[in-house]
């Protein structure tokens, strides 16, 4: 936070739905880095299973905050554009996390997983991949878009992302020293975290469709 307290150029605040458009170019670079895997120009860097699930939070509120393209890979060699958001350090309320998962005989049950009801979730260099994503109000210090990717350093960036023939140095990036969201509604392929400490955990399989929203 330091360093991007002193190196940053403005600080201020900005809407949601105006972050939101500049989320556009991001999409499309991701698409693009798609096509070009598609033709063999890049290699995969990681696996995931391609399977979606729903996160949601009263609040979300972050320090050292980024947003890239990325392109996922799933096992059978499928491509998944995806936007990694990422921050430094991260305190959410009313966590929830859901999974569909079809069980044979049964059918469709939903994991899910909840807490930080009476303290806040908190973790360290959380990393989201995300297909779609929206709050009700969200509120940016330090707000910077546009920068190239590989010039982004109030947030983190995946190490394992920077090192990856996905990842492009001359990419659309946005980055803010804090933001802080209400109602947030993510739907993600890939969560990853430093450490990620969760009060009141709560973890249960529920038969039929009981997402998170």
């Amino acid at each position: 936070m330091t360093e991007g307290d002193r190196m940053s150029p403005r600080v201020g605040k900005t809407n949601w739905r105006r972050f939101a458009a500049f989320l556009v170019p991001s999409v499309a670079a991701c698409a693009a880095l798609g096509i070009a895997m598609g033709q063999g120009a890049l290699a995969a860097s990681f696996l995931i299973s391609g399977k979606e699930f729903q996160v949601t939070a009263d609040t979300l509120t972050a320090r050292g905050f980024s947003v890239y393209g990325m392109v996922d890979v799933t096992r059978k060699g499928e491509h998944v554009p995806v936007l990694v958001t990422g921050s430094r350090h991260t305190t959410i309320t009313e966590l929830c996390q859901s999974v569909l998962i079809e069980i044979p005989v049964l059918g469709v049950q939903t994991f899910k997983l909840t807490g930080g009801s009476e303290r806040p979730v908190e973790a360290s260099n959380l990393f989201l991949d995300t297909t779609s994503q929206s709050a009700g109000q969200a509120n940016f210090k330090g707000l910077d878009q546009g920068i190239a990717t590989g010039e982004i350093f109030k947030g983190p960036i995946n190490p394992g992302d920077r090192n990856s023939p996905y990842f492009d140095p001359n990419g659309f990036g946005q980055q803010a020293t804090s933001v802080s969201l209400t109602d947030v509604r993510l739907t993600a392929v890939a969560l990853s975290a430093g450490t990620f400490n969760i009060p009141g955990l709560r973890v249960h399989l529920e038969h039929g469709r009981h997402e998170c929203f």
